[in-house]
């Protein structure tokens, strides 16, 4: 079926993630269907693009939010696939097969589920105007029409781009916007590397993330996820099926080089939802610090007292409070999470008790096992089999 053999050449950057997941899932369309292609993927791509018109191969998947590349590829006479965001204004698409992220779509999930927490006051932290961050603009432009809509209170804040040399400026100013705020906020990032930031200047200004201050970043980047010491939730962009899809276009372009541009718009995966965005509407400033001392710190094994000792009033004033404030105990705030967090790893990797004993904050496996034994009525690794059991 496929007799011909093309030569294809990628034109991503590879040190991205984005970039990365859609090169994967061009590989996972060459795995799948075994067309027959050789692929040309270069580090520093951008230093030929003046020459990339003398290339001899058969077809080419770029990276379109790149004006450059766009401009480069815009004259060369073999099919293109041109992969990029989506845009509100149908004339600022390129006249080519064209794969897109949906810019809009991945802001509305952000939105919603910050709105779904009972967040009434939002803001968007986003890039400086420049042609290279065409998509972050089209994200600005999506977080205004949904908030006109509603007609709730918004603010935007585009900042200034990361450099070693003007980084504590940069981060003085963004201090500055959060400090302009009202809280509680639920503040959508352009991309997770800038929520990244926010997280930052929390820490400056003593801002309780997410009691104060409810941050979704989009991409899932899990670099970056690492980087933050609170869970960052963030929305999947789908860039895989994006590979997928521009290789599947290509393959249609190569077996008929007269069909028509076609554009693809490529829905997002959802929503992981982290500590980031867990926000819970407390207006008592004891009860919002001894959740966000719990939340920073339930894993590392901490007990009722050193809650107390954190917040700086009575025990019986604080669970008197941490009860009217949340329906519940301290205590049971503390087994809660500790619970949720082992049965997510023992439903989700397969590392042993001890380890998931000392990550979830328990004393020692033992005292894990009797949590487990009166909570569920089985061990761990009793759960762990009948959940394997479910799944199959």
């Amino acid at each position: 079926m496929f007799k011909d053999r093309h030569s294809i050449t990628l034109l991503f950057n590879a040190n991205k993630v984005y970039d990365r997941q859609i090169i994967e899932g061009v590989g996972h369309y060459l795995q799948s269907t075994q067309v027959n292609w050789d692929l040309y993927l270069e580090e520093d791509f951008l230093t030929r693009l003046p020459s990339i018109a003398q290339w001899r191969g058969n077809g080419i998947i770029a990276d379109f939010d790149d004006p450059k590349i766009q401009s480069a590829l815009s004259s060369i006479d073999v099919p293109v696939i041109g992969v990029g965001g989506s845009y509100a204004n149908e004339q600022d698409y390129p006249d080519v097969c064209y794969v897109a992220t949906n810019n809009a779509a991945l802001v509305n999930q952000a939105y919603e589920h910050l709105k779904g927490k009972g967040i009434e006051n939002f803001a968007f932290y986003g890039l400086p105007d420049d042609p290279k961050f065409r998509w972050a603009k089209e994200r600005e432009k999506a977080f205004v029409e949904l908030c006109k809509r509603d007609g709730y209170p918004y603010s935007i804040y585009q900042g200034h781009l990361t450099r070693a040399d003007t980084w504590q400026y940069t981060m003085n100013r963004l201090t500055d916007w959060l400090s302009s705020l009202s809280n509680p906020v639920g503040i959508i990032s352009v991309s997770d590397s800038r929520a990244r930031h926010i997280f930052q200047a929390c820490e400056q200004l003593n801002k309780l993330v997410p009691h104060q201050v409810a941050i979704v970043g989009i991409d899932d980047d899990e670099v970056t996820r690492h980087l933050c010491r609170t869970g960052l939730s963030s929305v999947k962009q789908g860039s895989f099926n994006m590979g997928v899809e521009a290789a599947k276009l290509l393959h249609r372009r190569l077996e008929n080089p007269q069909l028509a541009p076609k554009r693809i718009l490529v829905s997002p995966m959802g929503i992981e939802e982290r500590e980031s965005s867990n926000f819970q509407s407390l207006k008592d400033p004891s009860v919002m610090l001894a959740m966000h001392f719990i939340k920073q710190n339930v894993f590392r094994g901490i007990k009722v007292e050193q809650v107390v000792d954190f917040v700086g009033i009575s025990r019986s004033n604080l669970e008197n409070r941490f009860k009217s404030s949340v329906g519940h105990s301290i205590h049971h705030e503390l087994h809660t999470l500790k619970l949720e967090k082992a049965v997510n790893l023992l439903k989700n990797t397969d590392i042993g008790a001890n380890v998931i004993a000392e990550t979830a904050g328990y004393p020692s496996v033992q005292y894990m096992y009797a949590v487990f034994k009166k909570h569920f009525g089985k061990t761990p690794v009793e759960y762990r089999a009948q959940s394997l059991l479910a799944d199959a």
